[in-house]
């Protein structure tokens, strides 16, 4: 409202989006970055995928990713294929890719497939996972070799990073991908995702891409607005930390009651083990979601705590359950 009537540049070209991409570049400790702003989780995934690839290549990913599971087939709808690899508890292995990259390029019609041209990852996973230092430059590294891009779907970026499991650094990040993109979204945003290339690897003309798919906001202002302000003073860390301590809290209550964690996620995604009956109960008085069945007479839920989260709703959780 305060800069309503500010004359400014429209499409990012504001002081607000200058200023908050010099502050994301400070956050991660790459002064030679490029930074874009697009408008969703969605249109960043498929806009990034579509500007790095060939016609003829397709994304690998593994079988719960998002872009192969929960985003509608925007990435197919680009005219590129999502090839999955087996999951381990959401992540993707280094051994997994090296296995699929050495088999198919030891086919010898591998010419008549499609062609893998990049990798794709969550951190967090779907399942509220993180890869450690290690097995993230493992996989950098197989990525490098075979001259594919590794790109991190950062939706819930702050989450992973301020994990007290979490073994990465903001500033070592960009040394383990080749782009990447800070989630605002559902880390604090109104609205929005910035696309960081780490360095002198953005494709040609990704402006324009942006606008192609959709993803280009003509008032660039609200968007470099946010980022600006979640990046002064480590706001955006600090409200992710704050989300994840809020669900160690929720955590806790939910073995204090007996449940049984279903997938042990160290950051704001929890999951647990429920009877269908009891899940049905708490529908109507809990949002949360049926994530899948376990057996014939229980599932398992997921419950995701926010920068928005406060103690109070988690003790009110508690009362219910």
């Amino acid at each position: 409202m305060e800069t309503n009537l500010e004359q400014t540049p429209g499409y990012g070209l504001d002081k607000y989006s200058e200023s908050a991409k010099d502050r994301i570049r400070e956050a991660f400790g790459i002064p030679d970055a490029k930074v874009f702003f697009l408008v969703g989780g969605t249109q960043t995934n498929s806009t990034v995928i579509a500007s790095m690839l060939h016609d003829y290549q397709g994304v690998v990913a593994v079988e719960t990713g998002h872009i192969g599971v929960h985003e509608s087939g925007a990435v197919e709808f680009t005219g590129h294929k999502v090839l999955t690899l087996p999951h381990h508890d959401g992540k993707m292995t280094a051994e997994d890719l090296r296995a699929y990259l050495e088999a198919f390029y030891a086919d010898g019609t591998y010419e008549h497939m499609v062609i893998p041209g990049m990798v794709y990852i969550s951190f967090p996973t779907e399942f509220g996972t993180i890869y450690s230092k290690t097995e993230l430059a493992a996989l950098h590294r197989v990525c490098k070799e075979y001259s594919l891009p590794l790109f991190v779907d950062g939706a819930r970026l702050g989450y992973g990073l301020m994990s007290e499991a979490n073994d990465i650094d903001p500033k070592e990040l960009p040394e383990l991908c080749d782009v990447f993109y800070v989630g605002g979204t559902k880390v604090g945003a109104l609205f929005g995702e910035a696309v960081v290339f780490t360095g002198g690897n953005a494709p040609a003309h990704f402006f324009t891409t942006i606008k192609q798919h959709g993803a280009l906001m003509a008032k660039g202002r609200l968007l470099g607005l946010q980022f600006d302000t979640l990046f002064t003073d480590g706001l955006y860390f600090r409200i992710a930390a704050h989300a994840d301590r809020i669900a160690a809290l929720l955590k806790g209550i939910f073995l204090e009651k007996g449940y049984k964690i279903y997938i042990d996620s160290p950051t704001n995604q929890q999951f647990f083990v429920m009877s269908r009956q009891k899940a049905k109960e708490l529908h109507g008085k809990v949002r949360f979601e049926d994530w899948c069945p376990v057996d014939e007479d229980n599932i398992a839920v997921r419950f995701v705590t926010s920068w928005a989260t406060t103690e109070e709703n988690v003790l009110a959780l508690k009362e219910i359950i």
